[in-house]
């Protein structure tokens, strides 16, 4: 499994709170039979807390921005999601060797993106570390959609498979552009720099191949009416780059993303461009 992927546990998490089986990242379409949302039972209110934990172990931090529980539906998977990642480093904890004098961590950050009658958007950025040589990043997206109490999906955002090749597309434009400029910035020699071009080139092809469990990741970017103008990608460190390169995003407009969107929710986008 690509190191890039967010932990197992929290894929679980997330899925199970869909009632889905997890796929890679977690992101499956809903069942087409499944109940209308307005009928299901109200989930159990969850309070989202502050937490602050040391031990000459570990470290955990988990912070909440104001307004980010305004949907119990939400408020839950993200409490579980944040759940997760705490009992994975505690675990780690606990079948650390007593001598190894490590001191693991845990910082999670949630925040609210983006908020309109028709999404609300919240980020959890943040690492943990058990080990090794540096953390592992923990970034995730969650898109809320209020008047249907669920979220969205990018495979359910945009359904048919071939449309993806041309989201890829556009997407790997700007990231080979962006390496090109960080590459040249560095000033190096002709042959380093082919092989930074190459390996990072390569990273970018196939963390970006058409295939919507590598977009699942995304930010809408609401515009002054709230219709989304465009749809920000986040790429977790290793999917389109080293560790060293950090989370990489890449914005694609409403006018490349219409023609492909699902009828459903072309509403939500600004009609710069309707679909054909």
């Amino acid at each position: 499994m690509k190191r890039w992927l967010v932990p197992v546990v929290l894929l679980c998490v997330l899925a199970a709170c869909r009632g889905e089986a997890p796929g890679p990242q977690g992101t499956v379409a809903p069942d087409a039979d499944q109940a209308d949302p307005a009928e299901a039972p109200a989930p159990e209110p969850v309070v989202l807390e502050d937490v602050v934990e040391t031990d000459p172990r570990y470290i955990i931090g988990i912070s909440w921005a104001k307004g980010v529980d305004r949907y119990p539906g939400l408020s839950v998977l993200l409490k579980q999601y944040a759940d997760a990642a705490k009992a994975e480093v505690l675990q780690a904890v606990e079948a650390m060797e007593p001598e190894a004098g490590a001191m693991y961590d845990l910082a999670l950050e949630f925040q609210v993106l983006a908020d309109t009658p028709q999404v609300f958007a919240v980020a959890a950025d943040g690492g943990s570390y058990t080990g090794g040589a540096h953390g592992a990043p923990l970034i995730a997206r969650f898109v809320w959609l209020p008047q249907e109490q669920r979220l969205l999906t990018a495979d359910e955002l945009v359904p048919r498979q071939e449309a993806w090749r041309e989201v890829s597309s556009y997407v790997r434009e700007q990231l080979h552009a962006a390496l090109s400029q960080r590459v040249d910035a560095d000033e190096l020699d002709p042959d380093e720099r082919g092989r930074v071009m190459r390996s990072a080139g390569r990273m970018i092809e196939e963390g970006t191949a058409p295939d919507p469990e590598n977009f699942a990741q995304f930010e809408p970017v609401p515009g002054a009416d709230g219709r989304l103008v465009a749809l920000r990608f986040v790429f977790p460190p290793y999917q389109v780059g080293p560790y060293s390169d950090g989370v990489q995003t890449v914005e694609v407009p409403a006018r490349v993303l219409l023609p492909h969107v699902a009828p459903a929710y072309r509403p939500l986008f600004a009609d710069a461009q309707p679909a054909q």
